[in-house]
C-alpha cells in the first residue's frame, strides 16, 4: 500500500457552477479502480482548465464506506451558535501558517469572534508549542473538508486515549526522545497515552515538490502502520505518528536560511499520511517528523526567522500534536447520531476563513452550502484562482486585506449587520423600476401576461 500525489488538467466549467460533481466525475474516469482518492486542491485556473493535484491511495485492502467527493446539502443553518472554520492548506507557501504553527495567534484572535473555532494542526502545531484556545476543536484537514461537505460531524470530548506510532530508529536516542515528550506530556497535563509502539520496517516517507511548487510526497510500506492501527483498534480514540521523512540533507539548511521563501518540505508529506489514515479510520490523527540522524540533529542554523524558531529549538516535534489530540473531537459519520444536538455539523458552520487563492474541497463545499467565506489577501502562498469567479450568493464571499480585518467580518456577521454598514463612504441603494403592461394580441382580446421591463 501506498499514498502519493498526481497532477492532471480539467476542463473548465463555464461560471464555475457545480464543480464538486464536475470534479467527481472527471476523476472517477480518470483514476484506477483501485487507487482511492484521499486530498484534492485546485492549484491554478486557466482559461479552459484547472491545474489539480490528487493524493491517492493505491493498493488498499481497507472498507472505506465514503468519498472525498460526497456531498450533502445542509437543510438548514443553526444560528444558535456562531462557529468558524480556519483554514490555511498545508505546503502551499502561506505567508501567515506556512511554517511552525505561525498562524497560531491568527487562531487566538479569531476564536475571540465565535463561540467554537474549528482548525487543524497547520495553523496552531509548532513543534513543542500548540496554543489552540480553549473553545477550539483541533481537528485534521480532510475531516475539515468532509464536514463542510455534509458528510460527518464532530463531537466534543473531555479527553482522548492516544494510540503514539513511532519509528524503529536506528539511532536509540531518538526513540528515547519520543518515548520521553510522551510520559512528559503524561506527568505535565494528563495526556492518555494507551501505548506506544515501535514499527519495524518503519513506513518510507519522502518529501516532494509539484510543478506548482507545492510540498507534496510519497508514502511506501504504509501495511505496516496500518496492521498495528487493526490490531489495537479498541484501545485508542486518536493517533500520534513520529517518523522519518526522507529529505536531501541540504534541506535542514536551506529552509531555515530561506528567511521564509522556501516552502516547508515536510508538511505536504504529513498531511497525505493523516489524510489517509482519518479515511481509513475516521479517528483524529497527526504526525511529526524524526530526524534522521545525530548529526542533523546537531546541525546549528544560526538565529531564525520568527516563524521558524520553534522547529529549531525541539528534538522530537511532537508535543504540539500530543496536546491537540489529546482532546480532538470524536468523527462521527452515522447519519442518525449526527442529528445529536450535541454534534457539530455543516448546518453548525457560519463562516469559512481562508487565504486568498485557495481552491479546494472546503472552499467549495462552503460554496455549496451557503456558507460564508472570507479571504484574506495578506496570507499570499502558491495558489493561482481567483475566489471571486466563483458563483458566490449575494453578501457570501468577503475578500479582506488581513485578520485584523477578518475579526472585525466575522462580528459584523455575528451581530447581523452588513459589515460594509461599518464602512465609509456608504454607498448607494440600488432601484430597480419594474413595469409590467398587458400584451394586446391580434384578436383584440386583452391576455393577462405580462411583459417585464426593468429600469435602473
Amino acid at each position: 500500500m501506498k499514498l502519493y500525489e498526481k497532477e492532471f488538467e480539467i476542463p473548465i466549467v463555464p461560471g464555475h457552477k457545480n464543480l464538486i460533481n464536475h470534479f467527481n466525475k472527471v476523476i472517477s474516469e480518470f483514476i484506477p479502480k483501485d487507487e482511492i482518492p484521499v486530498r484534492f486542491v485546485v492549484t491554478e485556473t486557466k482559461v479552459d482548465h484547472y491545474h489539480c493535484e490528487l493524493g491517492l491511495l493505491s493498493g488498499n485492502d481497507h472498507e472505506i464506506t465514503d468519498s472525498i467527493f460526497h456531498f450533502s446539502k445542509r437543510s438548514t443553518e443553526n444560528i444558535n451558535k456562531f462557529n468558524t472554520v480556519l483554514l490555511v492548506p498545508t505546503g502551499i507557501g502561506a505567508e501567515v501558517g506556512g511554517h511552525s504553527g505561525d498562524a497560531g495567534p491568527v487562531a487566538k484572535l479569531l476564536s475571540e469572534t465565535c463561540d467554537t473555532l474549528i482548525t487543524h494542526p497547520n495553523v496552531v502545531n509548532a513543534s513543542d508549542i500548540n496554543e489552540i484556545p480553549d473553545n477550539g476543536l483541533y481537528v485534521e484537514g480532510s475531516i475539515i473538508s468532509r464536514l463542510l461537505m455534509g458528510t460527518l460531524g464532530l463531537q466534543p470530548v473531555h479527553s482522548n486515549r492516544v494510540l503514539v506510532v513511532i519509528d524503529d530508529h536506528p539511532h536509540q536516542i531518538f526513540v528515547n526522545a519520543a518515548i520521553n515528550s510522551v510520559n512528559g506530556a503524561r506527568a505535565a497535563y494528563g495526556f492518555q497515552c494507551s501505548r506506544i509502539l515501535q514499527i519495524d520496517p518503519p513506513i518510507h516517507m519522502s518529501s516532494e515538490y509539484s510543478s506548482s511548487g507545492r510540498a507534496v510526497g510519497k508514502i511506501d510500506r504504509l501495511k505496516a502502520l496500518l496492521n498495528v492501527m487493526d490490531e489495537y483498534r479498541d484501545e485508542y480514540d486518536a493517533v500520534a505518528l513520529s517518523s522519518v521523512i526522507d529529505v536531501p540533507k541540504s534541506y535542514h539548511t536551506d529552509y531555515y536560511k530561506s528567511e521564509g521563501s522556501m516552502i516547508n518540505p515536510w508538511g505536504g508529506v504529513e498531511a497525505i499520511l493523516t489524510h489517509g489514515i482519518s479515511l481509513l479510520y475516521n479517528v483524529p490523527s497527526a504526525h511529526s517528523p524524526m530526524f534522521e540522524s545525530p548529526e542533523i540533529a546537531n546541525m546549528d542554523p544560526g538565529v531564525v526567522d520568527p516563524r521558524m524558531a520553534a522547529e529549531v529549538v525541539s528534538v522530537t516535534f511532537l508535543q504540539s500534536i500530543l496536546k491537540g489530540l489529546s482532546r480532538s473531537p470524536r468523527i462521527i459519520t452515522d447519519p442518525n447520531n449526527m442529528l445529536h444536538p450535541n454534534i457539530i455539523t455543516a448546518e453548525d458552520i457560519s463562516c469559512l476563513v481562508i487565504p486568498d487563492g485557495c481552491v479546494g474541497l472546503p472552499t467549495l463545499a462552503a460554496l455549496e452550502q451557503g456558507i460564508k467565506v472570507i479571504g484574506v489577501r495578506e496570507n499570499y502562498n502558491l495558489m493561482k484562482n481567483d475566489l471571486r469567479a466563483l458563483p458566490w450568493k449575494p453578501g457570501q464571499l468577503y475578500m479582506v486585506d488581513n485578520y485584523w480585518e477578518a475579526a472585525g467580518v466575522l462580528n459584523a456577521i455575528k451581530a447581523g449587520i452588513a459589515p460594509e454598514s461599518v464602512r465609509r463612504p456608504l454607498s448607494a441603494t440600488q432601484v430597480k423600476k419594474i413595469t409590467y403592461r398587458k400584451k394586446i394580441q391580434a384578436n383584440s382580446k386583452a391576455s393577462t401576461e405580462m411583459i417585464l421591463k426593468i429600469s435602473e
